[in-house]
């Protein structure tokens, strides 16, 4: 993947070159071009293409699992804060209703016996299609153990969850159902940021899917940002779901690293976004196959 693109999903998802500091963007929340799991706060730091510069003495102290009250910029309470985003988008977000981390307003850590940590978050949570934000209250518990194993999440945002999207979600099922053709599309921004008006829904669709592996993967020592969908197609099937297949860049903001995901998922108003399977792709180093277009 060249430079080029990398720096373009670098300030489409609004990362920064420390995962515990973010830039305040300046495009229209709104615009669902821009992706919605970039986190708005107000730095002191130097801003360089959706880039900070920040001293290492700060980097060192944010990577000090702190228990107690926790600083709500530094690293421990804003990776819980975006385990609490995934899990919204998991459970919650549809094509036409989706979960950003707005702002952490405070944040506590405790160590529980030998079961992990448990954090207590005040946070916000904004519905970007709405472009609608609510203060939410979050528990997000990292479990110990030999394997990686699911955080247990607990978030009260009672009103951002009674929005209702039914009749649009079915409009567009009974579209995509009845098309002549399946649907496919590539690189979901693409290169200079833009998405085709009619593939938005398909991009939506590979946020909420691609949610499901971030939670998944979701430690104590990472922090997810969806990049782009390389590929989107649509499936056959006979049943009332509709399948597809997707491949999807996921930004490891910690590591830097673009990781590559193959998932198989359904979609229908009534059941939502399943994921059915999930596959990390292998790092390409030599003789790998490119996503389309990316270069």
């Amino acid at each position: 993947m060249s430079l080029r693109i990398i720096v373009v999903l670098a300030v489409l998802t609004g990362v920064t070159g420390s995962p515990g500091v973010m830039i305040r963007p300046e495009a229209d929340s709104a615009d669902t071009t821009a992706h919605p799991n970039s986190v708005p706060e107000t730095v002191e730091a130097t801003e360089i293409f959706g880039q900070q510069e920040v001293p290492a003495e700060d980097e060192a102290e944010e990577d000090v699992m702190a228990t107690g009250e926790l600083n709500p910029n530094h690293y421990p309470a804003r990776r819980a804060a975006k385990v609490v985003q995934h899990y919204l988008n998991t459970h919650y977000g549809s094509p036409f209703r989706l979960f950003g981390l707005h702002n952490v307003q405070s944040g506590n850590a405790e160590d529980v016996a030998d079961s992990g940590r448990k954090y207590q978050l005040e946070i916000s949570v904004q519905e970007i299609i709405s472009n609608t934000t609510e203060n939410c209250s979050a528990e997000v518990l990292f479990l110990r153990g030999e394997q990686q194993r699911l955080p247990q999440v607990q978030v009260s945002c009672e009103e951002l969850l009674k929005s209702n999207t039914k009749a649009q979600e079915e409009a567009l099922f009974q579209k995509y159902k009845m098309n002549q053709s399946l649907l496919s599309a590539q690189n979901l921004p693409d290169s200079y940021g833009h998405i085709e008006p009619d593939n938005k829904p398909l991009w939506h669709l590979g946020i909420v899917a691609s949610s499901s592996v971030m939670l998944k993967e979701s430690t104590e020592n990472t922090l997810y940002n969806m990049a782009q969908v390389a590929n989107i197609k649509q499936l056959a099937t006979e049943n009332e779901q509709l399948k597809f297949d997707c491949h999807t860049l996921l930004h490891e903001m910690v590591s830097q690293e673009i990781i590559h995901w193959k998932l198989l998922f359904t979609w229908s108003p009534p059941e939502g976004v399943k994921v059915l399977q999930m596959e990390q792709l292998p790092h390409c180093v030599t003789h790998c196959e490119k996503p389309p277009n990316t270069n």
